[in-house]
């Protein structure tokens, strides 16, 4: 194999079939181009109590043209926890992740294949992620599009850079194989939203563990994916939730840039500037602080992240603290 398409899906009996369709005409395009390349599609099942596992069985009854087409359940609940299943099912050196809602151009599968094999040192290409709303988004909602892992970062490839602090999403997102294997933990920190715990970034954690180790991540405009956002994802309550999680992450997305002894002076760097922003941000709305869809999700983002930096800092304070003879660190918590 050259190449793996991993769907990783909840509850997705729904939202699969369209995905599926797409790549059955991704594979009748690549007949028609002048490239040879074997590649595979896996479903990842997280857990899903619908009828996921009859959708894909019909999928595999009707006769997957010549492509392989495989079910794996992964019980273990959280979006982590399914990739990482996906990576071990793997047969190809490059793996490439949509997520039940994403919907890849015709040429998606060459595009990835061909810009990985032509930079040696990318270890994660991320795709331009287009939005297919139900319905127009709240006003604003350019200042917050990219939470939902919508990015569009122009017609050229680009380097992400690890001092702009800035990656892409699990959406559409090409790793290699062996890397993930041996960089990425099989245990993340953080897993992924499950049931009301929206605590999300478990994508970037698993991206920063490759930045880390001096692979370099690229965007490639030429890597189209179109994400649908149902009407319920533009709603205030869900915004508010989503952003909320968000930010909570951010204390190990954040951290993990910095050596132990550095992570406690960056907490409070960080947590000045999240509270300056959260002044600035009130500011900026007045009146609408309350009112404007945007603004409220916003201001759930500093929120959860000033939460988040509290925590981790009391963390960093026991751990120190458990070192000092006579100390528990327990006692602390």
């Amino acid at each position: 194999m050259d190449f793996t398409v991993a769907i990783c899906t909840y509850n997705g009996a729904t939202r699969l079939p369209r995905v599926l369709d797409r790549l059955r005409a991704c594979y009748q395009h690549m007949r028609q181009q002048p490239v040879t390349l074997c590649w595979e599609i896996i479903v990842i099942d997280n857990n899903s109590n619908d009828d996921t596992p009859k959708v894909v069985t019909g999928y595999q009854a009707q006769g997957w043209v010549d492509r392989p087409l495989h079910y794996v359940r992964e019980t273990t609940q959280g979006l982590a926890y399914a990739r990482q299943r996906a990576i071990q099912t793997a047969s190809s050196p490059i793996v490439g992740f949509l997520d039940d809602d994403n919907v890849p151009a015709l040429d998606w599968v060459i595009a990835a294949y061909q810009f990985m094999q032509s930079i040696p040192r990318a270890g994660v290409i991320g795709s331009r992620v287009l939005p297919e709303y139900e319905c127009e988004p709240p006003p604003d909602f350019d200042r917050i599009r990219g939470f939902l892992a919508l990015t569009d970062r122009g017609e050229h490839p680009r380097l992400y850079q690890p001092a702009a602090r800035v990656l892409p999403p699990g959406a559409g997102l090409v790793v290699r194989r062996d890397l993930w294997l041996t960089l990425v933990p099989a245990h993340l920190e953080l897993i992924g939203r499950v049931g009301d715990q929206m605590l999300a970034s478990e994508d970037l954690e698993a991206i920063l563990h490759f930045q880390r180790a001096g692979w370099e991540v690229w965007y490639n405009p030429a890597m189209v994916v179109h994400h649908h956002i149902p009407r319920w994802r533009l709603t205030e309550v869900y915004l508010a939730k989503l952003m909320y999680g968000i930010g909570l992450s951010r204390y190990r997305t954040r951290m993990m840039k910095y050596a132990p002894w550095q992570q406690l002076p960056m907490l409070l760097v960080y947590t000045v500037s999240d509270l300056s922003r959260l002044l600035r941000h009130r500011w900026h709305y007045g009146r609408n602080w309350r009112s404007s869809v945007v603004a409220i999700a916003q201001r759930q983002l500093y929120l959860g992240s000033l939460h988040g930096m509290g925590f981790a800092m009391k963390q960093l304070v026991c751990t120190v603290w458990g070192t000092v003879p006579g100390r528990s660190r327990s006692r602390c918590l």
